[in-house]
């Protein structure tokens, strides 16, 4: 048995060594050694249900055999060369993305990260429309470099002194919280409407493109009426501005098809992606349709993107998606927390709003005059790693319990989460 340094010692470790930015879940944080499908084990033993999936990159299991077999079987034949040279498995992990994602996408860069898969979608929708100006939405969040850090629109993440021009952001399609305050059934989608106004008065008339996750994690699992992003891609098109999809966080069979925009019948123009593509392993990269992807002609490489071994994980997620139908389980395990969340919400006032679309499900906790709880969310957070549950939390406000746990997770962990959260409600008279 190795000799783990333990939690406390970690925690030393990081405040001397490691830059003060980085913050860490939980007031007794344990230290986790090993996992195991949707399971997690700390430096004593014991076990937790994962449910949130390192952000949403565990889609198919800690350490799944499948994935991992085949990785090792990689890594001791060929593991590096950089994607100047010929090896095979990059070109067929992108033939395989161009049947599997939306309407005319075909052509794929790779790269390492969600934020160098976004950097170079938001540059390649610069070659091609010859534009510099962008458009986010409020409470995005798109990455760490100076431009995506500059279309990020949560505040706490903006840590950028000085921010990129050029960009302006639409209200986003938050019908909790609707930022022109406005009734969902009658507003008439009046959020994307805004996105001509802001084209018409404060660019130049031809932005480069909107950016816009699908499903909006950080923000709190912000899920938008259905036909808003067809608004606002009629909206782009008039323009000859271009729709960028994010599907970092929602990509690879989470909502219960491949990708979420697919839920909104929506074909983006560029679509980056990473995260669940290694269920583990860094691999990310940008998609797009062959006319836009030929005008990228300048060279370009990704020193790691798209290597041999990353290229091997992504095929084999890709196969494990399909043969173990997560789409199917992400559904249905989805719905049951779903239903399961809103018996809750019936129970527990301080539980103000239940959304989401298959295993990306988000519960605002809220008080009587529907402020945030992050308080009290911090306590059942707690209590929750206490009793073996890892689940998120995001949202502007940090009052959100944000579940995007392993898709391999079962219909007994759904109940025993739901069960935990009911007992600790409970117990701790939250109303």
């Amino acid at each position: 048995m190795p000799n783990f340094i333990g939690a406390k010692k970690i925690l030393e470790k990081k405040r001397e060594y490691i830059m003060p930015c980085l913050g860490h879940f939980y007031s007794d944080p344990p230290q986790f050694v090993r996992g195991n499908m949707q399971y997690l084990f700390d430096v004593n033993g014991k076990k937790y249900l994962d449910c949130y999936a390192g952000v949403s990159v565990i889609n198919c299991g800690h350490c799944n055999p499948y994935i991992t077999e085949r990785m090792i079987e990689q890594i001791k034949t060929l593991q590096h060369v950089c994607n100047i040279y010929l090896t095979e498995n990059f070109v067929n992990l992108a033939e395989r993305l161009a049947k599997i994602t939306p309407g005319d996408l075909q052509k794929s860069f790779f790269c390492s990260t969600g934020t160098e898969a976004n950097e170079g979608s938001l540059m390649l929708a610069s070659i091609y429309t010859h534009s510099s100006e962008f458009i986010a939405l409020q409470s995005s969040l798109h990455g760490r470099t100076k431009l995506t850090l500059s279309l990020t629109g949560i505040g706490m993440w903006r840590t950028d002194p000085s921010p990129v021009g050029g960009i302006n952001f639409a209200p986003n399609p938050y019908c909790y919280r609707c930022p022109l305050n406005l009734n969902r059934e009658t507003c008439d989608l009046a959020c994307a409407d805004r996105v001509e106004t802001i084209i018409q008065t404060v660019t130049s008339g031809r932005p480069a493109a909107l950016i816009a996750e699908p499903i909006q994690g950080n923000a709190g699992i912000v899920v938008p009426p259905k036909n808003y992003f067809k608004r606002v891609k009629e909206i782009l098109a008039k323009y000859g501005a271009l729709l960028i999809v994010d599907e970092v966080q929602t990509g690879f069979a989470r909502t219960g098809k491949m990708f979420a925009i697919e839920n909104f019948d929506v074909a983006p123009d560029i679509m980056s992606v990473a995260k669940a593509l290694g269920n583990g392993q860094p691999i990310s990269a940008f998609i797009s349709t062959k006319k836009i992807a030929d005008t990228y002609t300048r060279p370009a490489a990704s020193t790691l993107g798209g290597n041999p071994v990353s290229s091997t994980a992504g095929i084999a997620v890709l196969d494990y998606i399909a043969e173990k139908n997560l789409m199917g389980n992400a559904k249905a395990r989805g719905l049951q927390l779903m239903n399961g969340l809103k018996d809750l919400q019936k129970k527990f006032p301080i539980i103000g709003d239940v959304r989401g679309i298959g295993l990306m499900v988000g519960a605002e906790f809220v008080h009587a005059d529907k402020s945030p709880a992050f308080k009290e969310l911090d306590e059942l957070l707690e209590e929750l790693k206490d009793r073996g549950f890892i689940v998120g939390k995001n949202g502007v406000g940090r009052n959100v319990l944000a579940f995007q746990p392993p898709l391999v997770i079962t219909e007994q962990d759904i109940d025993n989460v739901l069960n935990a959260i009911e007992l600790i409600l409970t117990e701790k008279n939250f109303s």
